[in-house]
């Protein structure tokens, strides 16, 4: 039985025309692809619409994969490749924003694809990692992607003192991300931890009109703290 090819398709990090931040052969791509795997089908309809798919979208197939899939129904995911004919068919992986996979649990499903010998097709699109890193004017010749540091503010201290270490030993930029309602509950943690010569940037709401990249010593930072809100933020960090 032959197999399709799973297609990782990019999305907006905001609420973009998909045409103004995906690149036109991603656009076409989509065209011919009629199962996709989702973290949340709802975000992803409403992308796939505004993507040139709009009045077709009650003939695709959507499954789910995020934090509350188990393994099995991970595996379960091979029968997307193929029809009950066996003729193969081509999935697409849409993560909520961004690159699927990168910080995403569809991660599980190209792991799944190479496990069973099935071709994988990264596509470009907006990292939000790679342009907060490019605007930040720090190390990018060495840097490391931590996710997301503890909620609790004790166990999340006790990592930024970690991840600051490791960024001096290294000169190494330090890259995370917070969910958005804790972004500024974060940010007071990192300038009440840092040394204050360290290197603090954050960058909010990128690719949108209201873009904010800023970098500044954490001591320039406790003068004047900002207010990110709660917009997609990405944090970095370069200690001396």
């Amino acid at each position: 039985m032959a197999n399709g090819r799973l297609f990782l398709i990019p999305s907006p990090l905001g609420d973009n025309d998909p045409a103004e931040v995906i690149p036109r052969q991603v656009l076409e791509s989509i065209q011919h692809i009629f199962r996709y795997v989702a973290e949340e089908t709802r975000t992803v309809r409403r992308y796939l619409s505004a993507a040139g798919l709009k009045g077709r979208i009650g003939d695709l197939e959507f499954r789910e994969l995020n934090e509350h899939t188990t393994p099995e129904e991970v595996e379960s995911l091979l029968e997307l490749f193929s029809t009950p004919d066996g003729e193969p068919c081509d999935v697409g992986l849409i993560s909520e924003a961004g690159l699927p996979a990168v910080a995403d649990p569809g991660a599980q499903l190209v792991a799944l694809c190479h496990r069973h010998g099935i071709q994988v097709i990264p596509m470009v699109g907006p990292s939000s990692l790679m342009l907060a890193l490019m605007g930040s004017g720090l190390n990018g010749q060495s840097f490391a992607f931590r996710g997301y540091l503890p909620a609790k503010t004790d166990e999340r201290k006790k990592a930024i003192r970690e991840i600051e270490k490791q960024s001096a030993q290294f000169r190494q930029t330090e890259i995370f991300i917070e969910t958005p309602y804790r972004n500024d509950s974060l940010l007071a943690d990192l300038l009440s931890t840092l040394q204050p010569g360290t290197m603090l940037c954050y960058a909010a709401n990128l690719t949108l009109p209201d873009q904010t990249i800023m970098t500044r010593t954490v001591k320039q930072w406790r003068s004047a703290p900002p207010t990110i809100g709660k917009r997609p933020c990405v944090f970095l960090i370069l200690a001396k």
